[in-house]
């Protein structure tokens, strides 16, 4: 994980890390808006209220900024799927993974549109992430699923493409949630939207994988 320039000092002070936390809250604004290529210092700088000079007292960079940030995402975008019970009930544990991912896109947009545009980019800054531990954890949980397939609990299907449509489905309430509320209109664009989609989504998914259904 990248460590803050300050946090190479002895000992951190409560007001460093409060400095810390203002400049990585006011940068992922600015990197979850334009992207990493269309940021820049002066407007991160702009938006956490303080001078250029002294928010490069704690990030030398706008890369040490944004990796730091992406540490975090990557870290709490994942910890659903490695929540994942391989002993748990099948459609208990997809039900609680859909709803944890949209509570994530509920409360975590910014979160969700800073990964979205580096993946967008090619994912100069996490590639190495995305091949190694991320892959690791997908490999796993891939044959939590194959496993319940097997077992006949729940119908043969490709586990891959089952955790990226989760994904996708998910996370298109953070990544275009101004289409989203275009959409559905005063009416329906509150918060329940969320409770909407939590039960539509585990219809159509949970819903699929019974095995009664590939039977009938």
């Amino acid at each position: 994980m990248t460590i803050p320039r300050a946090a190479k000092t002895l000992r951190r002070t409560r007001i460093q890390e409060e400095k810390e936390e203002q400049i990585l809250e006011a940068a992922l604004d600015v990197f979850s808006a334009s992207g990493f290529r269309g940021s820049t210092i002066d407007q991160i700088a702009e938006v956490a209220g303080m001078s250029k000079p002294n928010l490069l007292y704690y990030f030398r960079t706008k890369e040490a900024m944004h990796r730091a940030l992406i540490d975090r995402v990557l870290y709490t975008w994942l910890e659903p799927l490695r929540a994942f019970d391989a002993e748990g009930n099948p459609e208990e544990e997809i039900r609680s993974y859909i709803r944890r991912k949209l509570e994530m896109a509920r409360d975590f947009p910014r979160e969700s549109r800073l990964f979205a545009n580096e993946v967008l980019q090619g994912a100069p800054h996490i590639e190495d992430e995305l091949k190694g531990p991320l892959k690791e954890l997908v490999d796993e949980k891939a044959e939590v699923i194959r496993a319940w397939a097997k077992a006949g609990k729940i119908v043969k299907c490709d586990p891959y493409h089952l955790i990226f449509s989760i994904w996708s489905t998910t996370q298109h309430y953070a990544d275009f949630d101004v289409q989203v509320r275009a959409v559905l209109g005063q009416e329906h664009s509150g918060e329940g939207r969320f409770e909407d989609a939590a039960r539509f989504l585990e219809q159509l998914f949970i819903g699929g994988l019974r095995p009664d259904r590939s039977e009938t």
